[in-house]
């Protein structure tokens, strides 16, 4: 359970489809049978309406998971530790920033503490609670924690592997946060690159990374640069993910702040999981 759960819908448009699959499972789904099986069902469920926007739904199957995960494997095994962080990231998402710090930093700890330092699952629970300490408004810390995020990626993954463009970006928001332009920009410019370079253009991260670099413009003062970049990832979200997804929803809203000389009202993010 580790790992990020692959379907068929999570990158894709969103559509009454994708919200009918999300009701696949009853609120009452009965735990008592077949208990690890039910965890696993719920964390999924949860990760992807997450990511299809469906916030305070993914809290409640994730705290369920967690809680049938606590029960069945323990507060210590892998599946429990990257649910609570799965849940902290939810946490975050919903902007309570608080408790996704506490949930962060007992998962990363736990981790730590069953993985060692230098495995994949470690690295994306740091990479977690540096979002929640910038969610919280501590730039400093999420800057710190990015860094190191980074130089692991780089150290254990290399160049090119996606933890690593997603590592490289998550300090690039940080940086943005702390009012570091001039380190945000090339940060984002060189992500960008890289995840048209590996991933291609119509990937999910590569819109994300071209609608960060327009956000980090805006927040320079050139507005000028970012109202093409936002023009140009919101037409490539419509056609890759549609009108109706969270992300396109969130770079549409930014680009019109943009056009009213607004501070950006949202961020679009990645789902920080190294584990793929």
């Amino acid at each position: 359970m580790a790992r990020r759960p692959v379907t068929r819908w999570a990158c894709g448009r969103a559509s009454d489809t994708s919200t009918t699959r999300t009701d696949a499972f009853p609120p009452d789904l009965d735990q008592s049978r077949c208990p690890r099986k039910t965890a696993r069902i719920l964390h999924d469920m949860g990760w992807f309406q997450l990511d299809q926007g469906a916030v305070k739904r993914a809290i409640e199957c994730l705290r369920r998971a967690q809680a049938g995960c606590v029960r069945v494997l323990g507060e210590d095994h892998p599946d429990t530790l990257m649910t609570q962080g799965h849940l902290a990231e939810a946490y975050r998402t919903a902007g309570e920033a608080g408790r996704a710090i506490a949930q962060g930093e007992r998962a990363l700890a736990g981790c730590i503490r069953a993985l060692g330092e230098d495995h994949l699952q470690t690295l994306t629970l740091r990479g977690y609670l540096a979002d929640a300490y910038r969610a919280a408004g501590d730039a400093g810390r999420a800057v710190a924690l990015f860094e190191r995020v980074l130089a692991d990626c780089l150290r254990l993954l290399g160049e090119d592997h996606q933890g690593t463009l997603d590592a490289r970006l998550g300090l690039a928001f940080a940086c943005r946060a702390a009012g570091d332009a001039r380190r945000a920009i090339p940060l984002g410019e060189r992500v960008l690159a890289d995840c048209i370079r590996v991933l291609g253009e119509d990937h999910a991260d590569a819109l994300i990374a071209r609608s960060y670099l327009a956000d980090a413009y805006r927040a320079a003062g050139e507005v000028k640069r970012a109202i093409p970049l936002y023009d140009e990832a919101y037409a490539d979200c419509v056609r890759v993910l549609g009108e109706h997804h969270p992300v396109t929803r969130i770079v549409r809203g930014n680009r019109d702040a943009a056009k009213r000389r607004r501070l950006p009202y949202e961020q679009a993010t990645f789902r920080r999981v190294l584990l793929r």
